[in-house]
């Protein structure tokens, strides 16, 4: 089979079922971005050289354990216990266990940008492998379902929006950088994406932003000027960092010596090849959700 056609069948059929799942209901949407997180988990560890199995259940255990208590206790549990003959009710918020966990992903997504940076860095140790695997790939995972929420409740338009915005950087950086395109951006990791592109993506990523505030999230009147700051903003998130997720993946499998991740998707490689903008990105935006909330 001619590839290019190869890797237009398996693009709409990975999109479709993308698409679909989360369309169709939140469970569906957790359980697929599970079976994601475990494929991503078996391709990073046999990218880093690490035993599979026992990461891969420590993956399924606390992803399925966090969607469960989280999630499907519309976010809040309610304990009641009785001391003295008297009922008390506690409400358990899980925003700052997810603050922490956030704290946590920001600070190994730094030391990925100084692994992908590092010249002297061409072998990763037992403990960093760890790290990456549970800061890079794991963690990330939650923070994709978790945004899916909004402010309220599970939102389809608010993960596909975010995906949107991934394909629309991804395909203009690598129109224009291949019209325009002549100066490398980081040519060492990745010789094929340009100054140019990147910046172009950014461009394209802004104007879907501000489409996608207006015409497919639906604001009302009054806040449709915030909504259109909103997604502006978190397409320049997805331009600039979810950039530098696409490069860090580029470096592990530089480090490995292979070309793609996996082989799971014809012509494309594998899913952390498709993945590796938006588990990158989206702790970024947890990130500014938080900062809109608290700013209120």
């Amino acid at each position: 089979m001619n590839e290019t056609l190869k890797r237009a069948i398996s693009g709409v059929v990975f999109i479709s079922l993308l698409i679909s799942s989360i369309l169709y209901s939140n469970g569906s949407f957790f359980i697929l971005f599970g079976i994601f997180l475990l494929i991503a988990v078996y391709e990073f560890c046999a990218l880093v050289q690490l035993n599979k199995i026992a990461p891969m259940l420590f993956a399924f255990l606390f992803y399925g354990s966090v969607t469960l208590v989280c999630f499907y206790k519309k976010l809040t549990q309610e304990i009641l216990f009785s001391a003295s003959k008297k009922h008390y009710v506690i409400t358990l918020d899980n925003n700052l266990f997810y603050q922490m966990l956030l704290g946590i992903t920001l600070i190994i997504s730094v030391k990925c940008i100084h692994f992908l940076f590092s010249d002297r860095i061409q072998y990763i140790s037992a403990p960093s492998k760890i790290i990456y695997l549970i800061g890079y790939v794991i963690l990330p995972f939650l923070f994709i379902t978790k945004i899916s929420f909004g402010v309220k409740e599970y939102n389809p338009k608010i993960i596909i929006g975010l995906f949107i915005l991934i394909w629309t950087n991804d395909t203009f950086a690598y129109i224009v950088g291949k019209s325009i395109g002549k100066h490398k951006l980081l040519e060492r990791i990745s010789p094929k994406k340009t100054i140019e592109g990147f910046g172009g993506g950014i461009v394209f990523a802004v104007l879907a932003g501000y489409l996608i505030s207006k015409y497919y999230i639906e604001a009302s009147p009054n806040y449709l000027e915030k909504s259109i700051q909103i997604w502006t903003t978190i397409a320049v998130l997805v331009g600039v960092i979810g950039t530098l997720g696409d490069l860090i993946e580029s470096k592990f499998k530089r480090v490995a010596g292979v070309k793609d991740s996996g082989k799971i998707m014809p012509g494309h490689g594998g899913l952390l090849d498709r993945l590796d903008s938006v588990i990158f990105v989206a702790p970024f935006v947890f990130l500014y959700y938080q900062i809109l909330n608290y700013l209120g």
